[in-house]
């Protein structure tokens, strides 16, 4: 993505930085001290070396998201590396019957992992600007309780206790 786009976004989500407008604290304190936390973690000098900036920034979300969420099992092909220093118990598969944490890249994988998706899943959808119009039909349709649209990805939450929630936030 070029320089000048990337600023543009920037701008245009300016409104929605570090958790502002958000109301739940839940959901506050995931986009303050999670999705949009600052401060170097103790994995980040190994990690993503010869890795762009963007799949750096990405990577570093699911590092994080791991840290905070433990889960045992993740699904993902690109950042598994970041996933197991985020959480060390945590086994990486290509499968599984229930999901925990998996992070995505095409629909579909998407569409196959939506069905296994219980109470804890957490799901990562990687280059939410390509998948717009999929990412709006996951926003209307019954699944996901919260969304956040952080447009390089998307972060899917599936606790059916909460109200269902859609945050747009500048990452």
């Amino acid at each position: 993505m070029n320089r000048l786009k990337g600023i543009l976004v920037w701008l245009s989500r300016i409104g929605h930085c570090r958790g502002f407008g958000i109301q739940s604290p839940t959901d506050y304190w995931l986009v303050r001290y999670v999705v949009n936390e600052h401060w170097p973690y103790y994995q980040y000098d190994q990690l993503g070396q010869t890795d762009g900036w963007l799949a750096r920034k990405v990577g570093r979300l699911c590092f994080r998201l791991a840290n905070w969420r433990q889960p045992s099992t993740a699904i993902s092909a690109d950042y598994r590396d970041y996933i197991t220093a985020g959480c060390r118990r945590c086994r990486l598969t290509d499968d599984a019957e229930t999901v925990e944490m998996a992070v995505v890249s095409t629909e579909q994988q998407l569409q196959q992992l939506l069905p296994k998706c219980g109470e804890r899943s957490l799901l990562v959808l990687d280059k939410l600007y390509e998948h717009r119009a999929l990412w709006k039909n996951i926003v209307n349709g019954p699944q996901p309780a919260v969304m956040f649209d952080l447009y390089y990805c998307g972060i899917m939450l599936f606790d059916k206790k909460r109200t269902k929630k859609h945050y747009t936030i500048n990452f």
